[in-house]
């Protein structure tokens, strides 16, 4: 089975007639809008007209900068070199740079416009509702007309050229073991190895590795954390985290409550790592190296072929229509699964709402974490698919529902692998399903910590290397507490995760904590209400572009204010760890 995927139905290339048309396309409708927004915000005459056409023209300019944008990002992926990737890079922002004015102009105007009143004759208009309203509440954290341009032009050459070098320069990152250089992607996978030895080997490689890279990395983080911090006060923000949880659709009461319930179970989690570390020998905690080591004796491998068909299999025991979308994306090539060098780390879904389907990449080694996050990523795309019929305005959703769908098909997964199991192999596929809950529990937490400290000092002055690597394992720390060795920290956790380099995308460690959780709910109702709860999970899945996150949840009788809520999704996570601290 071919692990390449197809981008054919974006473009067949960058020198294609369709690509070039369209890049004109979006070049003429861009034109236009900008000299109608001149012409037509300067008063409030004919205003529900003004917003259907303002409307009409944001869609069609999505469905085109969706498909451009993505087939750039998506070569870019899997070939970090691609010379005609990186020109149309920057040639796209410049365009999205262009279009600023108008939707600079859109916001300042929609601040006097009475939404709801608009929408009383207007279809399209209370279609929009939620979102035009949110627009009119963001507009009280824009600058000038000219600032936001200046801002969003400068980006290019700023946080967007920053991030486009860390991403380059972990893609063509290789580490040295045995003679061999390999790729930094499979250097890291070897951290669930079944070997002790090969686990320290890649663990002591890679670190070596981010020693090639460390002081660029270190002037990419700085640049970027530097450039939020300016706007986020520039605009009014009393922080980046307000910024983004404003984004999010999420109150800061949401998060302290989620994360008072977290720090009440960090004991049961560090006593987990100290039995952990006993059972392989040591004495003074776990090191980090051996974090992912497998537990009990599960040698089972899949091959993709078999990747797929466990995973559709599976699917089917909840719903055909995801059991179908799988498939499906797997038939038709949607999936990079094959590690090689130029191509990124890690795993993605990208989103390709303007021709009704996705694409995913990982880098598949064989192992049951590899399908594992196979699924992941096909929660995303399953997710998105769910949105096909929504506007592209209404199928934007916020970060910490984001993580909602991709960790259910994770937990289809693993059910099914735990109830086929025996003997040792059970005791190692509950062991990884914990392990799983540790990194998006205590492990995010840690980050989140990280994150938090790094935008405080950055406020003041740049940070070194030293300095960065100080703050991430002190981050380790407080978040592991006695449940790591502290010899054995991961000092560059900085320079390896990407959400870091993202300077729309701050804080991008909490909303999988928030997703696992949220999941984990949505789960144990699914568990109890059977078939009858499957329409309801894609009713749900079908408005998180156009509510608020606590309406969400609230269709489903969750109340997220409530730490209670947290708890009892806690509480799973802790019957886990008791049944693996008695086996």
């Amino acid at each position: 089975m071919n692990m390449h995927w197809d981008l054919n139905p974006l473009y067949e290339s960058f020198d294609s007639k369709l690509f070039k048309d369209e890049m004109e396309k979006l070049d003429s409708i861009s034109k236009d809008i900008v000299k109608w927004a001149e012409n037509s915000l300067k008063n409030y005459d004919d205003t529900r007209n003004k917003i259907e056409h303002y409307l009409k023209y944001s869609i069609e300019s999505d469905y085109l900068l969706d498909k451009l944008y993505r087939f750039i990002h998506l070569t870019i992926a899997v070939n970090s070199t691609d010379e005609n990737a990186r020109k149309y890079s920057d040639i796209i922002k410049e365009k999205v740079s262009f279009l600023t004015k108008p939707e600079v102009m859109f916001m300042k105007w929609m601040k006097k416009v009475d939404v709801e009143k608009e929408a009383e004759n207007s279809e399209l208009i209370r279609e929009h509702i939620f979102i035009l309203n949110e627009i009119k509440e963001k507009s009280a954290y824009m600058l000038s007309e000219d600032e936001e341009i200046l801002i969003s032009d400068m980006k290019r050459t700023s946080s967007s050229a920053w991030s486009m070098l860390q991403n380059s320069l972990i893609s063509e990152l290789t580490a040295e073991i045995d003679g061999k250089e390999l790729p930094i992607a499979i250097v890291r996978a070897m951290s669930n190895d079944v070997s002790a030895e090969k686990r320290r080997k890649g663990y002591d490689a890679e670190l070596k590795a981010y020693k090639k890279i460390e002081t660029p990395s270190s002037f990419c983080i700085n640049s970027i954390k530097g450039e939020v911090i300016s706007l986020s006060k520039k605009r009014g923000y009393k922080s980046p985290l307000q910024m983004t949880l404003i984004n999010s659709r999420m109150s800061e009461e949401i998060l302290n409550t989620m994360l008072k319930a977290i720090k009440r179970k960090l004991p049961i989690f560090r006593k987990y790592l100290r039995k952990k570390a006993e059972i392989l020998g040591y004495k003074n905690g776990l090191p980090f190296y051996d974090l992912d080591a497998p537990m009990g004796k599960s040698d089972r491998k899949f091959t993709y072929e078999e990747a797929r068909e466990f995973i559709v299999t599976n699917f089917r025991t909840f719903s055909n229509r995801l059991a179908d979308f799988a498939d499906n994306a797997f038939e038709n090539r949607w999936i990079d699964a094959e590690p090689r060098k130029g191509k990124r780390g890690g795993a993605f879904n990208s989103g390709l709402h303007s021709i009704k389907q996705c694409r995913i990449l990982c880098n598949f080694n064989n192992r049951f974490t590899d399908v594992m996050t196979l699924a992941h990523e096909l929660g995303h795309g399953y997710h998105g698919s769910r949105l096909y019929d929504e506007s592209p305005l209404n199928a934007s959703y916020p970060m910490p529902i984001a993580e909602t769908a991709s960790i259910f098909c994770e937990t289809i997964i693993m059910d099914a692998a735990l109830k086929n199991a025996e003997g040792e192999e059970k005791i190692a596929l509950l062991e990884n399903r914990i392990s799983d809950a540790n990194r998006l529990i205590v492990d995010i937490y840690g980050r989140f910590l990280f994150e938090s400290e790094l935008f405080k000092r950055r406020e003041n002055a740049s940070l070194g290397v030293k300095e960065l690597k100080e703050i991430m394992m002190n981050a380790q720390k407080e978040a592991y507490g006695n449940g790591l060795d502290p010899e054995f920290l991961h000092p560059y956790t900085w320079a390896n995760k990407p959400h870091y380099y993202l300077a729309s995308r701050n804080y991008y460690n909490f909303p999988y904590t928030f997703g696992f959780l949220f999941s984990m709910g949505l789960y144990a109702m699914y568990i109890r209400e059977g078939d009858k709860f499957v329409d309801k999970y894609d009713e749900i899945l079908r408005n998180t572009g156009k509510h608020e996150i606590k309406d969400i949840t609230a269709m489903v009788g969750i109340d997220i204010t409530k730490e209670s809520f947290w708890n009892e999704s806690l509480n799973i996570i802790e019957k886990y760890i008791e049944e693996f601290l008695e086996l």
